[in-house]
């Protein structure tokens, strides 16, 4: 699945080509964090937190070998029918790490099958060296302030309930994840194992623009 460092790009990407007010962002820090909320009691990112849950609930996803997580699941019931005004960008940067992870992980699952590699271990250690690669190509400059409104929006994030000094603990997870990415910068397209260059593209392009239509529309309610 997308690290973070991939979902900071589609984040950076987005504000470089829409207005914050036309996306229905207010704070782009807590918009941020909410790009990587989803994993944060994963443990897998940020292996110090207070407690863990299944990354099947965090998601909205079934268990699998490359799982899809259900983000129009997410949408209906935090976003669809609230009042704007009570979405918080926690809510929606949350609903864009599980758009970004089902993009990518969707067109994985179908990429595999087109080539006639059967999921496993060995795959698994190839897609995640691919992806660590691809996610090296961008250079990342917006980091996460740890605001007091960061820590409301957090403990009132309707899904499950998250802990300020959690929410500390993922914003140095990712200083550090986005700092040594940028430390270990590609400045050339790498060579993939599995995946291709063309791949990471079209899929880039179709996350970005499933993110980018949801937050138009509603940030077009939100007006």
């Amino acid at each position: 699945m997308p690290s973070w460092n991939i979902h900071a790009a589609h984040v950076e990407r987005l504000l470089r080509e829409e207005k914050t007010d036309a996306l229905g962002i207010r704070d782009i820090g807590n918009f941020l964090f909410g790009n990587f909320l989803p994993d944060l009691y994963v443990g897998w990112m940020v292996p110090d937190v207070s407690h863990k849950l299944p990354y099947g609930m965090t998601h909205m996803a079934e268990t699998a070998t490359i799982p899809v997580p259900q983000y129009q699941k997410f949408w209906d019931l935090y976003i669809e029918g609230k009042n704007p005004s009570e979405v918080t960008d926690i809510v929606l940067g949350a609903w864009a790490h599980l758009v970004c992870d089902a993009g990518y992980n969707g067109a994985t699952r179908r990429y595999i099958a087109e080539i006639g590699v059967k999921p496993g271990d060995r795959t698994r250690i190839r897609k995640q060296k691919d992806f660590e690669l691809y996610g090296r190509t961008f250079f990342l400059e917006r980091r996460v302030p740890l605001t007091p409104s960061l820590i409301d929006e957090c403990a009132a994030f309707p899904q499950y309930p998250i802990l300020a000094e959690d929410v500390e603990h993922g914003v140095k997870a990712a200083d550090v994840l986005l700092d040594g990415n940028n430390e270990r910068h590609l400045a050339d397209a790498p060579t993939y194992s599995l995946l291709t260059p063309e791949f990471f593209r079209t899929t880039g392009d179709r996350v970005d623009e499933i993110l980018r239509q949801g937050l138009l529309r509603f940030g077009k309610a939100a007006c």
